[in-house]
C-alpha cells in the first residue's frame, strides 16, 4: 500500500493541472483551506436537512397522530438508509473520486428533502427520509478522502474538525432556520421544500471548485503543491516499513484492533450525538416546557457550542503535535478527557430540573463531544490515501448503525417510562463505549496490510 499511496501523490495518479492555472509563486496559496471551508458549508447544509424533522416533529406528530414508538421509527428512517450506503459510498469515492460523489450527493439530498415536504402519511415520509439518507451517504467518506489528499500530515486534525464541525453548526442553525421557515411558510411542509433548494444549488459550486487532488486545481500554485506533496512523501516513507504495496479494500483491515476501535469509537459518539440531534428538540419541548421558538434557540445554543468545541479541538491537536508530542499522547489525552466530561455532563442532566441549567450542561457535553470529530483524520492515517474513502465509509457505517438504533431505542424508552431519565442514561452508556475506544486506538502508525 505504501508504494500505491506514493503513486497517488505523483503525476501517475493526478492529471496535469488545468491550462488556466496561476503562475507559480514563492508563497503557497491556500486553496486547501478554502476547499475545506466549502466542505464545512456543505456538511452544515447536510445537517440542517437531516435534523429538520426533529424540530418539526411536534407538528408532524400531531398531524399524523404518532406514538413515541412511531416517532422513533420515523427518526431512524434516515439513519437506516444512510448506514447501509456508507461502505458502498466510500468505495465509490475511492473509484469515481470525491468531486463527482459530492456533487451528485448535494443535488440528490436537496431533491429528497423537498420531496419530504410532500409526504401525505407516515409511510411516504419514512420513504422520503430514507432517500435523504441514501443521497447524503457519500459526503463524509468523500471529506475523509479529501482530507488525506489535500492536507499535509500536520494539518489533518484541523481539516477533520473543519469538515465535521458542519454537523453541530448545521444542527444549531437548523433549529432556528427550520423554526423560522415553519413560521414563514405556514407549516412544516413548506419549510422542508424551502430547505431542499440550498444543497441542490451548492452542488453546482462543489463541481466548480472541488478537485480530487491538488494538481488538478486551476487556482493552486506550485509552492502549495510542493508543501502538500512533501508531507505526503514523508508520510509514505514512514509507512513503507509496515505496508505492503497494492492492497485495496476493506477486508484486510478487519483483523486489526485499531480498525475496530475506530468503528466502535464512532459508534459510541453517534449514540450520543444523534440521540441529541433527533430527540433533543422533543426533550426540550416535552420535558423542559420550551415553545417552538425556545426549542429553536435552545438547539442553536447546544449545537453551536459543539461547533466551537470542534474547531478548538482540531487546533489543539495540531498545535500539540507540532511541538513534537506523539500522536498517541495527543489523541488519547484530548479524546479521553473529552469523553470523561461528556459522561459526567450527561449524568448531571439527569439530576438538574431547571430548564436553563439543562441547556447549559448539554452545551458543555456537546462542546467536548465534538472533539471526537478528530476521528475523520483516522481513515487516512490507518489506510493511507488510497483506502481513506472505504475506511471512512466503514467508520461512518458503524456510527450510523447507532444512528439507526438510537432514535428507536429512545422512542421505546420514553414510551415505556413516560420520561427522559433512562434515555439520558442510554446516552451515558454510548459515551462509555466511546471513551473505551478512543484510549484503545493506536494513532501512531498505518495498519500493515
Amino acid at each position: 500500500m505504501a508504494n500505491d499511496d506514493h503513486l497517488s501523490s505523483t503525476a501517475l495518479d493526478t492529471p496535469p493541472r488545468d491550462k488556466a492555472a496561476k503562475p507559480d509563486g514563492k508563497k503557497p496559496t491556500r486553496i486547501r483551506w478554502k476547499l475545506f471551508v466549502l466542505l464545512l458549508i456543505l456538511v452544515t447544509l447536510n445537517y440542517v436537512d437531516r435534523g429538520s424533522i426533529s424540530v418539526a416533529m411536534p407538528l408532524i406528530q400531531e398531524e399524523f397522530q404518532l406514538s413515541p414508538e412511531s416517532v422513533g421509527v420515523l427518526l431512524s428512517a434516515f439513519f437506516f438508509a444512510y448506514a447501509i450506503m456508507q461502505v458502498p459510498g466510500g468505495w465509490l469515492v475511492d473509484r469515481l473520486g470525491a468531486r463527482k460523489m459530492v456533487t451528485g450527493s448535494c443535488v440528490g439530498w436537496g431533491l429528497a428533502t423537498a420531496a419530504s415536504g410532500l409526504a401525505w402519511n407516515f409511510a411516504s415520509l419514512f420513504t422520503a427520509r430514507a432517500m435523504i439518507g441514501v443521497t447524503e451517504a457519500a459526503i463524509m467518506p468523500a471529506g475523509g478522502k479529501l482530507n488525506g489528499s489535500w492536507m499535509a500530515t500536520g494539518e489533518r486534525g484541523r481539516g477533520a474538525t473543519i469538515l465535521d464541525a458542519g454537523a453541530p453548526l448545521g444542527a444549531g442553525i437548523g433549529g432556528i432556520a427550520i423554526a423560522g421557515l415553519i413560521g414563514l411558510t405556514g407549516g412544516w411542509r413548506g419549510a422542508f421544500i424551502a430547505a431542499g433548494s440550498a444543497p441542490a444549488l451548492f452542488g453546482f459550486l462543489a463541481w466548480r471548485y472541488i478537485r480530487d487532488s491538488p494538481r488538478q486545481h486551476n487556482k493552486i500554485n506550485q509552492a502549495e503543491i510542493d508543501l502538500i506533496e512533501a508531507s505526503h512523501a514523508e508520510e509514505d516513507a514512514k509507512a513503507a516499513a509496515v505496508s505492503a504495496p497494492g492492497k485495496r479494500g476493506l477486508l484486510p483491515y478487519l483483523k486489526f484492533k485499531s480498525f475496530w476501535a475506530m468503528c466502535f469509537g464512532w459508534f459510541g459518539f453517534n449514540g450520543v450525538f444523534y440521540g441529541l440531534l433527533t430527540w433533543g428538540p422533543l426533550y426540550l419541548s416535552e420535558a423542559k416546557g420550551f415553545n417552538l421558538a425556545g426549542v429553536g434557540w435552545g438547539t442553536f445554543v447546544i449545537f453551536g457550542a459543539g461547533f466551537v468545541g470542534e474547531i478548538i479541538g482540531g487546533f489543539l491537536a495540531d498545535a500539540w503535535r507540532a511541538k513534537g508530542t506523539s500522536a498517541n499522547v495527543v489523541m488519547r489525552t484530548l479524546l479521553g478527557f473529552s469523553s470523561l466530561v461528556v459522561v459526567a455532563g450527561l449524568i448531571g442532566v439527569t439530576i438538574v430540573s431547571d430548564p436553563i441549567a439543562a441547556v447549559v450542561l448539554l452545551s458543555v457535553v456537546m462542546f467536548f463531544l465534538r472533539w471526537v470529530g478528530l476521528f475523520w483524520s483516522i481513515p487516512a492515517l490507518l489506510g493511507g490515501r488510497g483506502n481513506a474513502g472505504v475506511l471512512g465509509g466503514a467508520m461512518n457505517l458503524a456510527g450510523n448503525v447507532n444512528g439507526f438504533i438510537t432514535p428507536m431505542a429512545i422512542g421505546f424508552i420514553v414510551g415505556a417510562t413516560g420520561g427522559y431519565t433512562w434515555a439520558l442514561l442510554y446516552f451515558v452508556g454510548a459515551a462509555v463505549v466511546m471513551a473505551s475506544s478512543v484510549i484503545t486506538l493506536d494513532y501512531s502508525r498505518r495498519l500493515p496490510v
